[in-house]
Parts: C-alpha cells; structure tokens; sequence
C-alpha cells in the first residue's frame, strides 16, 4: 500500500505538470494569434519565427517530461530557422516539426487535464484501499487507476510528438551534409598534411641523398677517403628519409593494424603509452595474448594488463588463437586514432597513472571505450583532439560522447556502425 501511494503520488505529480503546462499553452495562444495577425499584416512578420521557437521549447520541455515518466527518450526532428527573414518565415511554416507541435498543443489542451480526473481518486483510494488492502490483503483497485492516467497521458504526448518520418528524412539529410562537409575538410586537411610532410621531410631529404651522391662520383677518382665520406653521409640521409616516410605512411594507415589488427595494435599502443593500461576485449579478432602482461612498449612505456571478456556467444574471452571477428578496415583505422588520441589526451592532461580500453563487438557495430581516473574537465573546444575524432567517427556515421566532469573521471566512448 505504501508502495502504491508512492507511485500514484508521482502519476499526479506528473499530471500537475501537464496541467501547469496546458494552462501555460492557453496564455501562448494569445502570442501565437498576434504573431499570426503581424505576420498577415506583415508588420509583425519577424514575430511568427520567434513564436515558433518559442513552440519548440515548449514541446522540447514535455518530451522531457515525458521521457522522466516512460525511461523513453523521444527525438527532435526540426528544421533549423536561420538566415534571412524570409527564410526564417518560409521555414517556421513549412517545417513538417511546427504542425506536429500545433496538433499535440490542440490535442493537449483536452487531454491535459486528466489531473482534474486524478484528484478526486484520491480520497476514495485512501478509503476503498486502505480497507481492501489493510483488511482483506487484497492488491490496491483505485489509486491504481491514477498511474494509469499518467501513464496514457504520457503515451498520447509521446505519440503525437513523435517526429514524422518526412521530419526524420529531413533531419538525417542534414545530419549526412554536415559530417559529408566535416570528413571533406578533414579529408583535405589529411592531404595537406601528408603533403607538408613528404616536402618538408622525405623529399628534403631525397634532394640532399642526391646531392651527396652526385658529390662522391665526382670526387671518387681524385679523393676516394672523401667520396667515400659522402657515401656514408648518404647512407643516413638514406636511413633518415626511409623513415620520415615510415612515419607518413603510419599516419595515413598504420601498418600495424594490417599486421595485428585491432586489437594487437592497441595493445601496443597501450605498451607504448607509457601508462598502466587495461585493455578488455570482447568478441573481436585477438591477436594479442591474453592473462597479465608488463612487456614494456617501443617508446619505454611502463606496459599494460590484459583482461578476457565474453565472447559473441558469451562463452571464454577472445584470446590469442581463438575464433574472433575482423572488423573493416575503416572502422579499424577509426577506432584505432580514436584510442591513440584517447591515451595521449591521458598522458598530457589527466595526470592519472592509469587507464582503461575497452573494445566490445556490437550486433551491428564496434564500440571503443577509454577511462581514466584524472582530473577530467575535458574541453572539446580548446585543442583539435576530441574534434578530430568526432570529425573521423562522423565520416563513418559513428557516434562519440564524452563524459568528463570536473575531477574525474574521464570517459571517451565511440561507436562504429560496421556489417560483420
């Protein structure tokens, strides 16, 4: 019975918030005829675009309500009112976003006050079942009935602003323009790069190879102690260009992950990390080995852990040798720079001496988790770190949330969507 009261203490709280609201919505309709009225006469035209955003918050504060009550999130589909009063005009009517807030706001204002039908349950509920509850042990009959209200109060909001499947097309084609631009720009920032490397690097160094051994065939047969000094000096240029252009080809695909894949590419890169880094593996392709490990890496890092995970068919950890999933390279090549740029954001900002990678298979995609237990406060809008791999994951129609507040800890997820 406690129980009971509590839930139907929180329906009708629910359902004076939608009544509060309905009521609000009465006072806007007199807003929304003077911005209609100003824009027929055209004075007022700037009034209807700031009334219909005004709409908007609105609907976005219901679907809030309403995703508090049902644990479901529902989505805004709107057109974005920018440019020109005229644009702005045209958008705020054609937007298919603006007549679904108008029908829930008509609908609303009959079914909103289902909390006038919920207050009088009340003092019969208290009666009829604390006697039925109390006495005969039976299960509640009344109080029930006002989470149900709620409950289709709920469900006929949720119904009626839910975004059309013209505002979802429109909403996704907008969404694809704006990464197609982003992973465009990053396209062509890559080229540029690659670009100052090879001149600035490789190519510098080519020049002066040439020039050396044009310099020791001409001094072979005079001074043979000198040519051979600038055969020696080509031969480190030699060396030294080979890996400048090592180092360019890391940066377009690292060759690493054709050898080892995902996973033993990340395992080196938490070697080299110079942190204690978990790496937790489930359902993928391993190439690397499994139980705890100190190797340390290439560049002195201090080594990592490695921990089995459930398999696909929730079986033993994907370990060395066994069956696993190769993920396209793609995806491996963007979760691969996601995790490299998560660690070093670890290495130069958190002041943690630990972290935590975690790949998992998904049914239709693979997911990369980093966590580290530093200061947090991860700003994406101060350095190029976080936006370029959201501008990598975006290209791919991937998707990357950050969770960093202030003291810690610090949690970089990305998902990949991948056929496997």
């Amino acid at each position: 019975m406690t129980t009971m009261i509590r839930q139907a203490g929180r329906a009708t709280g629910r359902l004076l918030v939608a009544a509060l609201m309905t009521f609000g919505t009465c006072l806007f309709v007199t807003v929304l005829l003077i911005a209609a009225i100003g824009t027929l006469v055209v004075v007022g035209a700037w009034m209807l675009p700031e009334a219909v955003l005004l709409i908007r918050r609105i609907a976005g504060a219901e679907r809030r309500q309403v995703a508090g009550w049902t644990g479901r999130e529902i989505p805004e589909a709107y057109e974005p009112l920018t440019g020109t009063l005229r644009e702005r005009l045209r958008t705020a009517v054609r937007d298919p976003g603006t007549l679904a807030d108008l029908r829930w706001m008509a609908a609303h204002y009959v079914y909103g006050w289902l909390v006038l039908l919920a207050l009088p349950l009340w003092p019969v509920g208290l009666v009829v079942d604390g006697v039925w509850c109390g006495l005969l042990r039976r299960d509640p009959v009344v109080l029930p009935w006002v989470v149900r209200l709620a409950d289709i109060e709920a469900r006929w909001s949720a119904a009626l602003l839910e975004p059309s499947p013209k505002a979802r097309l429109a909403a996704r084609v907008r969404a694809l323009t704006e990464t197609r631009a982003d992973a465009i720009a990053a396209h062509g920032a890559e080229l540029r790069r690659i670009e100052r490397d090879l001149h600035d690097g490789a190519q510098a160094r080519l020049v002066a190879l040439s020039l050396r051994i044009g310099l020791a065939q001409r001094a072979f047969d005079r001074d043979p102690d000198s040519a051979r000094k600038l055969m020696e000096d080509a031969q480190d240029q030699a060396e030294q260009a080979l890996t400048e252009l090592r180092h360019v080809v890391r940066g377009i695909h690292p060759p690493i992950l054709t050898d080892r894949g995902l996973t033993g590419a990340v395992r080196a890169l938490a070697a080299g990390s110079g942190l204690e880094v978990t790496v937790r593996v489930e359902g993928l392709l391993d190439s690397g080995g499994s139980g705890s490990s100190g190797g340390s890496g290439g560049s002195g890092g201090r080594g990592f852990e490695d921990s089995g995970a459930a398999g696909p068919s929730g079986g033993p950890g994907a370990v060395a040798g066994s069956r696993g999933y190769r993920e396209p390279a793609a995806v491996e090549a963007a979760a691969y720079f996601a995790v490299a740029e998560a660690l070093t954001n670890v290495v130069k900002h958190s002041r943690s001496p630990r972290a935590s990678v975690e790949l998992v298979r998904l049914r239709n995609g693979l997911r990369a988790v980093v966590r580290d237990e530093g200061l947090g406060g991860a700003d994406e809008s101060v350095g190029s770190g976080l936006l370029g791999i959201r501008r990598r994951v975006a290209a791919l129609d991937g998707v990357v949330s950050v969770d960093s507040p202030a003291g810690g800890p610090t949690t970089i997820a990305v998902e990949l969507p991948c056929v496997w």
